[in-house]
């Protein structure tokens, strides 16, 4: 008779070791709510401390994969601080509860902030941010990092937008990174180095994570990632001014933010938060890019202001930094998106492209002004 599932999966759990404890997971229960159903799907919970590998999080869904009748597998990071002590030892597979959602605010830890890291292989390190979500930040990120590298520029594209990532169908490229000497290797598209939190969790896994762990994910993007030498490393950051952004300013030295806003006076308030957010910790705006600044009617060519207009140049007199540039609205480049192939690779002589590589050009020229201050 062959042996149980159950006992199968702590035998696998096992041989799982955090480096950082010395322990496998199984036993230093970091295991919890293990759930299997009869047609061999697994979902457990994995606290993850601020301090562990985050690659925990893939070596046990791979180990919990290779098992024989094993379906489909969904593992759940979370932080130890929100999860109720065990009693006893660990809990068998399906006797555990329900996953929760976290919703109470964590406690403040007291840690003090880290202290800034210089990483000169990556290069100048660019955030692009947004207010509000739906501006079509990701989409500005992907193009502006193709269009630097057909310049040739050798560029880095980390998708720390670790809520939404969608620079892997963006960038048409989505497998597990492998890992050599100790170090992920990022995937290759259209000439730039692709690094995506998107690559190590399940298309429909929700990341409800906390500040310690997004922090622990983007250290880890920043400085395990074998990028190489890289001219620039762009990161797609999630919109708002939370913890990601945070991190990434307080982890290592970011030359300059791009702020991708659309005319509507919604997004461009919510958009001036976030460059108050990064003069606030001393980090440049290089300059607004104003989306979907208007639509160019197919018949006439005549453009309309779906969204207002004037919003993006408003907000770059206010704040005082140039206005990079107006980016219509096209549909051919949501679609370009979807299918994984960039606008500026998939139609470079559209309307979009030529302004997508206009504002690439101007980035490259207003971060060589503000590193010869």
């Amino acid at each position: 008779m062959s042996e149980p599932l159950p006992a199968r999966l702590e035998r696998a759990l096992r041989s799982i070791v955090n480096a950082r404890t010395g322990a496998d997971v199984w036993s230093g229960e970091q295991v919890r709510d293990v759930a299997t159903t009869t047609d061999g799907k697994v979902q457990l919970t994995l606290l993850l401390d601020a301090r562990d590998d985050a690659t925990l999080v893939r070596d046990v869904r791979q180990a919990v994969e290779r098992l024989d009748g094993v379906t489909a597998v969904r593992v759940v990071p979370r932080d130890p601080a929100e999860a109720k002590p065990v009693s006893a030892g660990p809990k068998a597979p399906g006797q555990g509860k329900a996953l929760p959602v976290m919703s109470e605010p964590a406690a403040p830890r007291g840690a003090p902030a880290p202290t800034p890291v210089a990483y000169p292989e990556l290069g100048r390190i660019i955030a692009v941010s947004s207010g509000k979500g739906g501006v079509g930040k990701s989409t500005v990120t992907t193009n502006l990092a193709v269009a630097l590298a057909r310049q040739g520029y050798r560029v880095g594209l980390l998708d720390a937008d670790i809520y939404g990532p969608n620079v892997p169908r963006m960038m048409g490229v989505n497998a597990p990174p492998p890992v050599q000497q100790e170090k992920i290797q990022p995937l290759e598209a259209h000439g730039v180095k692709v690094m995506s939190l998107g690559f190590m969790i399940d298309r429909d896994q929700p990341a409800i994570w906390r500040g310690p762990i997004v922090m622990k994910i983007i250290t880890q993007f920043l400085r395990d990632v074998a990028w190489g030498q890289l001219d620039f490393l762009l990161v797609d950051m999630p919109p708002g001014t939370g913890d990601a952004q945070l991190s990434l300013v307080q982890n290592t030295q970011v030359a300059g933010a791009v702020i991708v806003t659309t005319p509507q006076q919604v997004a461009v308030g919510d958009a001036l938060r976030g460059v108050k957010m990064f003069e606030r910790v001393a980090v440049p705006v290089l300059g607004i890019v104003e989306n979907m600044a208007w639509f160019e009617n197919p018949e006439t060519g005549k453009p309309i202001a779906v969204f207002g207009s004037g919003g993006g140049q408003s907000l770059a007199d206010e704040c005082g930094v140039p206005l990079l540039g107006h980016v219509p609205l096209n549909p051919r480049v949501a679609q370009a998106g979807d299918d994984g192939t960039p606008i500026i690779v998939a139609d470079p002589q559209s309307n979009a492209a030529r302004a997508l590589a206009a504002v690439a050009t101007k980035v490259a020229e207003r971060m060589a002004a503000v590193a010869a201050r």
